[in-house]
């Protein structure tokens, strides 16, 4: 296949005393006119083929009848008002709506904000949203063209007018309110703005403000800097009863962090912060807040409990950097405990049995109270409050995107919220499917779970193979991967393809031991037991390497780019998606050095010599037989830059040695993927979901899916 030329320049530094090239290093600057033209002429090559694609029509339909359904989040109550997302099928983004009771929410509400109306593309996104203490304003964090930096615009509840107040510079956070409803806390990043894909973009770990409803940005109260240490990031939260902005620190994206309280006080009506209480300063474990009770604070750890428990502990600061004395509420189990939510007078606990979740209650002593009636295969979320007897919960199956329930935390009774969607399924009905629960051994002997979930029922998922069958996976920062919906699942079920999720290691689907082992020295077993899977699926029957499929998104995009250059015979496509690739330059771009915690330092010699033996980009072998190749990423996505994906395209490009196509789909205007507009989903989806079937074989049929 003929691709457009792209330069290559003798570029080579010696690192660690290793000679390292890197010819296209020029493709880093995502704004200079040689790099959009590039990216213009890769476009126009990946269209061309894509339109010849036979299932790509039917791929298209079928996607935009998927995402045409009506659908709900699940409802939180904030400050005695009730709030959900909803989008009726047509709209790029999700509508807010606000109600004073439950009741009137499912009636349907008021909008109280509908993104569709900030930008004509639909690429201006909420990311999140919070209400004053006095229920009387809404402080929304706004996003443009996918991009993770945020600006906070506030609104009057009642009448739904604009205050004239907005803050930029904002990232990874939403206003946390103090109770004078008049002042919030938010994470500022100095410089902020849509951030270039150049060494000089790279971020620390920001700064932690006060901001006064109505006083100038430029006014605003540094609370907690830590410029000797650019890694460490922090985020506050309020306690519920007022008394305590509870500030976690941690490094990066590592699972250790510190823990602090701050008193909040009172001068005349005015919030304000006293001098931290540091309960935990030795990063030793995770902690994550709970709730207060009286003198004591509650929180979820894996101190001593790899799998996770609850623990409580007096409100003071331990001498030196020891650690409180810890009462257990809750005690570690064989279930991974994943998600603790104070509601009511008591905990909701969220444990995960072999990566499926089961929701119980406990009281405050620990008793228990009884599981929850939930339905679905992954637990989207889960929000209460102290003292509020009202919780609710979201979950979603793999063709079913939410189903909202509300929680009586006295009873345990579970109530689903059908009414949150008032129009119905939207004229598509999602196919029959069967999840099985299988299991593959990794190079070392280890047993890696996995999903598979064939289309049809019980009877139908013995039917003979091997079959096209797309094979997912994640593996990193301690992650859960469950059998949960993707709007791409049920149309790759719907053309009668096999779908694989696998639960590999570096995720949290087995706690904490099970994410050390896959991350950085580890980091080689997280590609091995993806392999092992796609190996287990070919020697069952389910597939063979010529209909097997490759994909995952960022961390997972890295996973199908290592396995891809490490066994290239493995499957007949690959899909990388906004993917990790270049793990010698990773930490010098935007919030990347926040990595090193699963991929190391690579300015640390033995942690280059690790990330040399599997970054993707650097294993690629000229003269190689690749599979076909759709490496997809934004233009603009400033978490992970786009440079990985467009030096790994160019370098499998200039290498390639088969016939299968090396192609790279770039979204315009488009980030990581949070925010991102249908619309934009629906192409992409289709485009991703057509190249798979034509590489495996799979032809879908109008006469499979009669829901037309």
């Amino acid at each position: 296949m003929e691709y457009p030329t792209t330069r290559r320049d003798d570029l080579i530094e010696t690192l660690h005393g290793q000679e390292i090239a890197d010819p296209y290093r020029w493709l880093e600057d995502p704004d200079s006119a040689e790099t959009a033209d590039w990216v213009s002429r890769q476009n126009e090559v990946t269209e061309e083929f894509l339109a010849e694609l036979s299932g790509r029509d039917w791929f298209r339909q079928t996607m935009q009848r998927i995402l045409r359904r009506p659908r709900a989040g699940t409802p939180v109550r904030k400050s005695g008002r009730y709030l959900v997302g909803r989008n009726d099928g047509e709209q790029n983004q999700d509508v807010i709506f606000v109600a004073d009771s439950l009741a009137e929410l499912l009636a349907g509400g008021r909008v109280i904000m509908d993104p569709n109306g900030l930008s004509t593309d639909g690429t201006t996104a909420v990311n999140g949203y919070t209400v004053s203490p006095d229920g009387k304003t809404i402080a929304f964090a706004v996003s443009e063209g996918g991009s993770d930096w945020l600006t906070y615009r506030l609104r009057d509840l009642d009448t739904g007018e604009d205050v004239a107040d907005d803050v930029r510079q904002a990232k990874f956070s939403v206003p946390e309110w103090l109770p004078d409803s008049r002042s919030y806390l938010y994470v500022h990043f100095p410089g902020g703005g849509r951030a270039e894909g150049t060494e000089t973009s790279a971020q620390g770990g920001g700064q932690l403000k006060l901001h006064r409803v109505g006083a100038p940005q430029a006014e605003d109260q540094l609370i907690l800097e830590f410029p000797d240490d650019d890694q460490l990031m922090f985020w506050g939260e309020t306690s519920h009863d007022h008394r305590y902005l509870v500030v976690h620190l941690v490094r990066g994206t590592e699972n250790r962090n510190r823990l602090w309280l701050i008193p909040i006080t009172d001068t005349d009506g005015t919030s304000g912060l006293g001098e931290p209480i540091k309960l935990i300063d030795r990063p030793g474990a995770m902690f994550e807040f709970v709730r207060v009770a009286d003198d004591r604070v509650y929180l979820h750890t894996d101190l001593d409990a790899p799998r996770g428990r609850v623990v409580s502990c007096v409100i003071a600061a331990p001498t030196g950097d020891d650690l409180p004395d810890f009462d257990e509420v809750v005690p570690e189990s064989d279930s991974t405990l994943s998600t603790v939510v104070a509601a009511g007078d008591g905990l909701l606990v969220e444990g995960l049995a072999d990566a499926q979740p089961v929701v119980q209650r406990f009281g405050l002593d620990g008793t228990e109270r009884g599981p929850l009636d939930l339905g679905g295969g992954a637990l989207n979320l889960i929000n209460g409050q102290p003292d509020q007897r009202e919780a609710f919960a979201g979950m979603s199956a793999v063709v079913a995107p939410n189903r909202a329930y509300l929680i009586d935390t006295e009873t345990g009774e579970t109530t689903p919220l059908d009414g949150l969607v008032s129009a119905g399924e939207g004229g598509w009905v999602p196919p029959d499917y069967t999840v099985r629960r299988r299991r593959a051994t990794s190079a070392d002997g280890t047993e890696v779970p996995y999903f598979l979930i064939t289309p049809g029922d019980e009877q139908e998922a013995e039917a003979d193979g091997p079959r096209p069958t797309l094979l997912y996976g994640y593996g990193g920062f301690k992650i859960p991967i469950f059998a949960s919906y993707r709007a791409i699942w049920p149309a790759w079920l719907a053309a009668g393809g096999v779908l694989a999720i696998a639960n590999l290691r570096g995720g949290g689907e087995f706690g904490t031991d099970w994410y050390d082992a896959g991350r950085l020295t580890k980091k080689q077993n997280v590609f091995d037991d993806f392999i092992a899977v796609g190996e287990h699926l070919a020697e069952t029957g389910v597939t063979s390497p010529k209909q097997l499929a490759l994909h995952g998104g960022s961390n997972g995009g890295l996973l199908v780019g290592a396995v891809l250059t490490q066994r290239p015979e493995l499957a007949a496509a690959a899909l990388p998606a906004v993917g990790v690739l270049d793990l010698l330059r990773f930490h010098k771009f935007t919030v990347g050095a926040a990595w090193t915690s699963d991929f190391g330092d690579p300015d640390d010699p033995d942690d280059f010599v690790t990330a040399l033996a599997y970054s993707p980009l650097h294993n690629v072998r000229t003269g190689t037989n690749y599979p076909a190749t759709l490496v997809i990423t934004g233009d603009h996505d400033d978490r992970v830059v786009p440079l990985h994906s467009h030096k790994f395209t160019a370098t499998l490009q200039q290498a390639q040695a088969g016939d299968a196509p090396i192609l790279t789909r770039i979204e315009t205007d488009a980030g990581h993927g949070m925010g991102k507009p249908t619309a934009k989903i629906a192409a992409e989806s289709a485009d991703l979901l057509a190249f798979a079937a034509h590489f495996t074989g799979l032809r879908p049929d109008a006469s499979l899916d009669s829901r037309r």
